[in-house]
Formats: structure tokens, sequence, C-alpha cells
């Protein structure tokens, strides 16, 4: 019969909470406005920072506040923001199409 200390449980717990921040990582950067290649659509600037703060953030479901909005290229814009609740910086990428009639 193997018994194990508790220092390998919390070892092994630890691990296995590492890894799931890594995981939950590579999700975000995959997912819309994780990168610049794949902004986040939207139809004006003044509503970004009021979207970005409806978002939970990736890692805890907490909400984000906004650092810093830059202005990169016309009609894009990037986001660094940081959680409230675990302090997880991100950055999010935005691209404004209008919503012109046809």
């Amino acid at each position: 019969m193997s018994v194990k200390r508790p220092r390998v449980g919390r070892r092994l717990a630890e691990r296995a909470a590492r890894k799931l921040v890594q995981d939950r990582e590579k999700l975000a950067v995959l997912s819309p406005g994780g990168v610049r290649e794949r902004p986040i659509e939207v139809v004006s600037s003044a509503v970004i920072e009021v979207r970005v703060e409806g978002m939970p953030c990736a890692q805890c479901g907490g909400q984000y506040r906004v650092r810093e909005h830059e202005a990169p290229a016309p009609g894009l814009r990037k986001l660094d923001v940081i959680c409230r609740q675990c302090s997880a910086p991100r950055l999010l990428w935005f691209r404004i199409v209008p919503d012109d009639p046809n």
C-alpha cells in the first residue's frame, strides 16, 4: 500500500493548477481579440471599453480594468487590461467596422 505524504499531494495540486492556467492562456490567445490577426469587431470606439468591462477574465472570471487604450493603426485598437480580481494582464484587440446601411 502506498501512502502519499501531504507535501506530495500539494505539489501535484499546484502542478495541476499551473497546467490549468497555461491551458486557459492558450485558449484566450486563440479566442477573438486575443491576437492582432483576429480582433473583435465593433461598430464604434465608444463601445470598446464598455464591452471590455463586461468580458470575464480568462483565468478567474473576474472583471477587467483598462490600463491603456491605443490606436496602432486606423480602425484598429489595442487595449492593455488587467483583471481586478487576480491581476492577470491581457492584451485585447478590436477592429472598428462601421455599420453603414447598404
